[in-house]
């Protein structure tokens, strides 16, 4: 099923966790010859937080060294992680910082190390996350269910992280940002209407709305939504088992949903609504996972 690159990210993760990547030391060096890490996640950073971290570091030093590779040859040294702690060094005025130098390590080592080491850290946000998981599934063509192995999440959190995607791009740049938080960003995406979603992101940051508020609209606006007449859906009234289950699957494909009964008392049928043909293949590809 998978097709990694090379040795893969199976090989790759286990020679990290049993740190056999030879030519591991951590010293200090000049802060000046760190490049930025090619693969880095994180697209912001809390400026706020980089100088209370700065603070912290002129008192305390620097608590956890950063992590670099260096190849042979070379006069500078790459991030793998820890970009904050190096930018709030660098604004404490340092010269030098302590670093987990990584030698011998090929492309493919770079970037799985890169990611997998980012992803683990739990100030990543959810979008942010979500990117790096999407960029371990591109490059590696592993699934979800190996990621959240890999990361120690369940498969359902990597696949509502991945989800996140799918939100117009202010929205994600909002959740980026800190505007608004993971909560009110997966309440937001099981609003199938786009339109229904950018109005309350912004009440979201207007009217200082909760997770719950978003959440009570998604679960009307299904309700609310037009439905054909009664003769047309077999004049019987849905049992309550079939309205929970309605319930449940648009939850799962954040859209309508009906559960239609058939001629007889075991058959019918199910009808999935989208409202876009972007918002068709997100369910297209939910329903093939």
């Amino acid at each position: 099923m998978r097709k990694a690159l090379g040795r893969g990210i199976d090989s790759l993760i286990t020679k990290v966790q049993n740190n056999d990547i030879s030519g591991d030391i951590v010293q200090r060096i000049p802060v000046a010859n760190i490049v930025p890490n090619r693969y880095q996640p994180r697209r912001n950073f809390d400026e706020t937080a980089l100088v209370e971290l700065s603070e912290s570091i002129k008192e305390r030093g620097l608590i956890q060294p950063i992590s670099v590779w260096k190849d042979a040859g070379d006069d500078h040294y790459e991030l793998i992680a820890g970009e904050r702690r190096l930018r709030a060094t660098k604004l404490a005025g340092m010269t030098e910082i302590e670093a987990i130098v990584k030698k011998n390590l090929d492309d493919e080592q770079k970037l799985g190390l890169s990611l997998i080491e980012n992803i683990q850290r739990e100030d990543l946000n959810a979008v942010d996350t979500a990117l790096a998981y999407r960029q371990l599934m591109q490059t590696f063509s592993v699934s979800q269910a190996d990621i959240a192995k890999r990361v120690g999440k369940s498969r359902g959190a990597v696949s509502n992280t991945l989800r996140l995607l799918e939100l117009d791009e202010d929205i994600r740049q909002g959740i980026q940002a800190g505007v608004i938080s993971e909560g009110h960003a997966r309440a937001l995406i099981s609003i199938p209407d786009s339109s229904k979603r950018r109005e309350f992101y912004h009440r979201i940051m207007t009217e200082k709305l909760s997770v719950r508020d978003i959440e009570n609209f998604a679960q009307g606006f299904h309700a609310l939504r037009p439905r054909a007449p009664k003769a047309a859906r077999g004049g019987s009234k849905k049992s309550p088992e079939a309205v929970e289950l309605e319930s449940s699957l648009e939850k799962t494909l954040g859209t309508k949903v009906e559960i239609c009964a058939g001629p007889g008392p075991q058959n019918g049928k199910i009808i999935i609504h989208y409202f876009s043909l972007d918002d068709l293949d997100r369910v297209t590809q939910i329903l093939k996972k």
